[in-house]
């Protein structure tokens, strides 16, 4: 038992390595090569896990030398157009202007269910909302609409807004995030001066407290809800 249990550990390990290696892309991300590569990973590792008769080199190694394939293959699809599209296709436009590509359609094996179903997903209820649609190599579809159905922007109004600025998490379950403290120009005591004014507690029973560049903050108590409260800007301090 404690063989087995030590080999799953190791061979864990190894793929996590492996996955780590290959990049942190979603299932819904990678191309049909590397989809096909994360299957047979997954199949491999199972083997040497269960059967304790097989050694656990004989388990790495093909692990190893997909990882190395990945990388060549990687590599040659940035050198060569004809192989990545060999291997990963290429985008294809399944609406136009004129509605619904039939051929591209049926070339991609899908029906008007699974259209109406992508379409709704990217919050369109009709046909006539979109200009464009395309199936991207990954299998996701990207959407252009319409003039009239896309959504104001603040270059379409004439405005001049700030520069949009990541929230900084301080407080994460009971524990300051002392990375993010300093990129916040702040340090752990006014982090603590900052949880006592807005909610009277302690770091302790913060599950999140976060901050934006103007000041704009959130913070929420383990057993209570969360608010918003303002206070000095970054670097104001």
């Amino acid at each position: 038992m404690l063989t087995i249990i030590v080999r799953s550990i190791l061979i864990y390990c190894v793929v996590l390595l492996v996955f780590r290696l290959m990049g942190k892309r979603q299932i819904g991300q990678m191309q049909p090569f590397e989809l096909v590569l994360t299957l047979i990973i997954a199949d491999l590792a199972t083997i040497p896990m269960a059967d304790i008769s097989i050694p656990v080199l004989h388990g790495i190694i093909p692990l190893l030398t997909l990882v190395i394939l990945h990388f060549l293959l990687t590599l040659f699809t940035r050198l060569s157009i004809k192989l990545s599209s060999f291997l990963s296709g290429k985008p294809v436009i399944l609406i136009n202007p004129d509605g619904i590509d039939y051929k591209a359609m049926k070339k991609l094996n899908m029906t008007i269910d699974d259209i109406l179903a992508c379409l709704r997903d990217k919050g369109f209820f009709s046909i006539t909302q979109v200009q464009y649609a395309i199936v991207e190599t990954s299998g996701k579809i990207s959407v252009m609409p319409k003039a009239q159905f896309s959504p104001a922007t603040c270059q379409d109004l004439e405005l001049q807004p700030d520069e949009s600025f990541v929230p900084i998490t301080l407080v994460c379950e009971g524990k300051i995030l002392e990375d993010n403290v300093a990129l916040a120009v702040l340090d752990k005591q006014k982090v603590e001066q900052l949880v006592k004014k807005e909610a009277n507690a302690k770091v302790k029973d913060v599950l999140v407290l976060s901050i934006e560049k103007s000041g704009k903050g959130y913070i929420q108590l383990k057993k209570n809800k969360g608010k918003s409260f303002q206070t000095k800007g970054l670097g104001e301090r």
